[in-house]
């Protein structure tokens, strides 16, 4: 699975989603991080374990904490990767819209 791939498959589930909305807020520990869920800590961690894999977030040592941290790159990539969809969909839609106009004009002219 690519990175790209792997992002949105990250992203694809609330909980995740979840995180990093929090950790867009700053770092936050594993504890911090679960307090909001009905979810033992293995299950938070697994979670965590996903969006490190993909490149979301990282974590670094604080003397005996490992904070989490997100990386923006990760999410700039997933934005970068949508706004190139949205412009090449609205290219297209564009020209159909163009192709449309053609016919009725073609129509009414006839």
């Amino acid at each position: 699975m690519n990175q790209l791939d792997a992002t949105f498959t990250a992203l694809a589930d609330p909980t995740r989603r979840a995180i990093i909305a929090r950790l867009a807020t700053g770092d936050a520990t594993v504890n911090e991080l679960a307090a909001p869920f009905d979810m033992t800590l293995p299950g938070i961690s697994k979670h965590l374990k996903v969006l490190e894999r993909c490149g979301l977030i990282s974590r670094t040592r604080r003397a005996q904490f490992r904070p989490c941290h997100l990386e923006w790159q990760g999410l700039d990539r997933a934005a970068d990767w949508i706004e190139e969809a949205r412009r090449v969909w609205a290219e297209r839609f564009d020209q159909l819209d163009q192709h449309l106009r053609d016919i009725q004009r073609e129509a009414a002219s006839e």
